[in-house]
């Protein structure tokens, strides 16, 4: 099948799955029913032609092309399919009203900008198992990051007294809470595997072209870890909670995608 076809549709039903989850919440529904269900199925569909345009693009005869662009776009396919699948067990949809945006951007990045960089069929299954680890640690780490910003808008408008349509249909601030360290705790598990499956199975981790991912990563699970720690030891939450797990994310973000548009977008120019 077409994959500029399949990207088009994958888009048009991510905006109206985002779309629709939009109106709900600053409308204050309640998340049951038809209205909770309806969004949830389209982002499916959509996930499901976004999947099949992924797999046009990555898997070549060569083995895997892992260019930057389609990297980006299979982070975006693996996030929107964590949100739904986490979905059906926890009230977390409304994370898509920003996630399912940025996952048609990356489509239509992919879409304009096509690049390669082909990961042999050689490479040792050891690897490619560190690659799935490491993206799925990307993936729940970017879902925890929305999840902080939401729930410190929620507990912003309840401090203030604003408890507005867009608040009502939010579960309760400790629900949200406790979804964002569930979140944060399995992400720190993925990353710590991630990170030792790197040692195990890479040459050398401190190589000139993987030294700045592999520093920058190990500052992200320190950063994860001291949050951790922190909601343990003392409690924390709000503020506090947002400000780290926006810093581990961002220092994560840098580690895979920073280094990674450095070495095929900027140095092959």
């Amino acid at each position: 099948m077409n994959s500029t076809f399949l990207a088009l549709t994958a888009a048009v039903l991510y905006l109206l799955s985002g779309g629709l989850i939009g109106v709900r919440l600053f409308r204050g529904h309640a998340q049951k029913g038809v209205r909770r269900i309806l969004p949830l199925f389209v982002g499916l569909v959509g996930c499901v032609a976004h999947g099949v345009m992924l797999y046009q693009n990555i898997i070549v005869p060569e083995g895997l092309n892992l260019g930057f662009f389609n990297a980006f776009s299979l982070v975006a396919w693996t996030i929107v399919l964590l949100l739904l699948s986490t979905s059906l067990f926890s009230p977390v949809e409304n994370l898509g009203i920003a996630i399912l945006p940025l996952a048609v951007l990356a489509i239509f990045l992919d879409l304009r900008f096509p690049n390669n960089h082909v990961l042999p069929q050689t490479t040792a299954l050891g690897m490619k198992i560190h690659i799935l680890v490491s993206l799925l640690a990307y993936s729940l780490m970017t879902l925890a990051s929305v999840q902080a910003i939401l729930l410190a808008i929620q507990d912003h408008h309840l401090h203030s007294r604003q408890p507005g349509g867009f608040i009502r249909a939010l579960p309760p601030l400790q629900t949200m809470e406790n979804l964002l360290f569930e979140m944060i705790g399995v992400g720190f598990v993925l990353l710590t595997l991630s990170l030792i499956s790197g040692f195990t199975y890479l040459d050398n981790m401190f190589a000139q072209h993987v030294a700045h991912k592999t520093i920058l990563s190990i500052v992200a699970w320190f950063v994860f870890a001291t949050l951790l720690w922190g909601r343990f030891r003392y409690g924390w939450r709000g503020r506090t909670a947002l400000i780290w797990t926006l810093s581990g994310f961002v220092v994560l973000m840098l580690a895979y995608f920073g280094s990674k548009a450095v070495i095929e977008l900027i140095l092959k120019k």
